[in-house]
């Protein structure tokens, strides 16, 4: 068996452990970011069924047969448009199967159950395989490592080929920044690139538009690549031409929020009280209420994923999980800032894999 085969068994073999404590037989998994975790698979249409001895069955339409049978060589496929719902019909009783309650609908649901047997009885379940996916093995590590890499690489032939300027649009610099990306190797951007200047600097999930950049702007470019399943996340903040007292004065604030943050994110440490260090910061220097969004969050499969660092945060870190840390000041009408670095969490200092300068760049 292949060494990657092996580690898809691995993550089966732990969501069999947990199921067990449910008293579930079998696993239906539709979400298909699951399905890639568990088997591979990476395509647009397919279920995966788990049982509680191992055995699994995956299902897909004729579009993949061969890229299922390359992907996945350890586990039975089976060719059907309605991947769900055949792989449930061919469940015989009595049987508890559990289902993703996060990601199927009502309308949804009712198809599965007709689907079932009669002595097959359907069990909500939810945050079961994301509690597995929390702690990356060495390969996610490695390849959030790479894809990160290659993202910050863009970004900063970004700055050095002068992309980055007054007289050019918030528009054209997202594009520039995503062709960089893709002809680095990435598949596609995680997530739509946004670039905020000026006034937009304090929206923090502004779109880019034809916005003309001036001089005396804050640049505000939140950005990531996904390659082979993993996304990265980076957010920084440059000044064009020149920086005002009030650029400076809330970029320095933002800093120090920034790296108490880093600082914080230990093994052990309540997710809570990693928000509460980025936000203590701002909110002792006047500008609390224009911190408006939590710390940061997981990145792995998704670009947004469990844990979470926010005021109403649960759980601790522990090694091997990653985590952003993206504090930011918004000042509607003025401007803002946010920077953000991705780490993965070590049993020492956290591993950056944000390797960007953080000082305030004037360009």
């Amino acid at each position: 068996m292949a060494l990657s085969d092996t580690r898809f068994l691995t993550r089966r073999r732990a969501l069999a452990a947990k199921l067990a404590a449910q008293r579930v037989d079998v696993m239906l998994v539709t979400h298909l970011t699951h399905v890639r975790y568990l088997s591979g698979f990476s395509g647009s249409n397919a279920a995966l069924t788990v049982y509680k001895d191992l055995s699994a069955l995956i299902a897909t339409d004729g579009r993949y047969t061969t890229q299922i049978a390359e992907e996945v060589p350890d586990i039975e496929a089976i060719n059907a448009r309605a991947c769900a719902t055949t792989l449930l019909s061919k469940i015989s009783g009595p049987r508890r199967v559990g289902f993703e309650a996060d990601f199927v609908s009502v309308s949804e649901f009712k198809k599965l159950e007709e689907a079932c047997g009669e002595d097959v009885t359907l069990v909500p379940i939810s945050g079961v395989i994301e509690e597995i996916r929390i702690t990356k093995d060495p390969l996610e590590r490695e390849r959030l490592r790479a894809v990160a890499e290659l993202a910050n690489s863009a970004f900063w032939e970004l700055i050095d080929d002068g992309l980055i300027q007054a007289g050019r649009t918030e528009r054209e610099i997202a594009a520039d920044l995503e062709f960089k990306m893709r002809i680095k190797g990435a598949e596609r951007p995680s997530f739509d690139t946004i670039v905020a200047s000026g006034p937009n600097s304090a929206k923090p999930h502004h779109s880019a538009t034809d916005r003309v950049i001036e001089v005396g702007d804050l640049v505000t470019i939140d950005f990531g690549a996904h390659d082979r399943g993993f996304n990265s996340d980076t957010t920084r903040t440059v000044v064009v031409g020149e920086a005002s007292d009030f650029v400076k004065e809330i970029y320095d604030i933002v800093l120090r929020a920034q790296l108490a943050g880093c600082a914080a994110a230990v093994p052990g440490a309540q997710l809570v009280d990693v928000d509460k260090a980025c936000r203590d910061v701002i909110t002792d220097a006047g500008y609390g209420e224009y911190f408006v969004h939590s710390t940061g969050h997981g990145i792995g499969l998704d670009v947004h994923e469990a844990p979470w660092a926010a005021v109403t945060g649960s759980g601790e870190l522990a090694e091997n999980m990653t985590l952003t840390i993206e504090p930011g000041i918004y000042v509607p009408g003025k401007g803002g800032v946010r920077i953000e670095d991705t780490l993965l969490i070590t049993s020492g200092v956290a591993d950056n894999l944000t390797r960007l300068p953080k000082d305030l760049l004037i360009i």
